[in-house]
């Protein structure tokens, strides 16, 4: 008899997964796409959908709600910023809603969603768009492989 694979700290994970806000509303799906592929502590899981997948095997599935400290964090004020509109081509369209990749000094890049324009400002808020918010993940793994 062969012992089932159960997730562990740096098992390559297969998973199917379905993002919901806290009113129902789909956020992001993999329902009808490839599976997603990831390694356990690689960080690229938020850590509350991490630490529940922890012990799961192969076939199984689970819905998981996650408060936003745990999720994608809660909205920080200090991470809205009012930019000068001299700092935007004369050509790009501006509103709210619109959402720009930026360019940190460091070389990265970073989304910011406009939140408001006025003649000589922009807001941009760079905080997370899930920020704040309590998340369900209805997952299902596909496939597990050890380290």
């Amino acid at each position: 008899m062969t012992e089932e694979k159960r997730i562990q700290p740096d098992s390559e994970v297969v998973m199917y997964f379905t993002l919901k806000l806290e009113d129902g509303t789909i956020a992001d799906s993999t329902e009808d796409e490839e599976p997603m592929q990831f390694t356990m502590g690689d960080g690229s899981m938020i850590p509350g959908l991490e630490r529940s997948l922890y012990g799961l095997q192969t076939g199984e599935k689970q819905s998981v709600r996650i408060g936003p400290d745990d999720a994608f964090g809660q909205r920080d004020p200090e991470n809205i910023r009012a930019m000068k509109r001299e700092e935007f081509p004369a050509d790009m369209a501006l509103e709210p809603g619109v959402v720009i990749e930026f360019d940190t000094p460091t070389g990265e890049s970073i989304a910011g969603m406009i939140t408001e324009v006025q003649t000589d400002t922009v807001n941009v808020d760079f905080n997370h768009p899930l920020a704040g918010h309590e998340v369900t993940f209805d997952v299902e793994i596909v496939d597990i492989n050890p380290s």
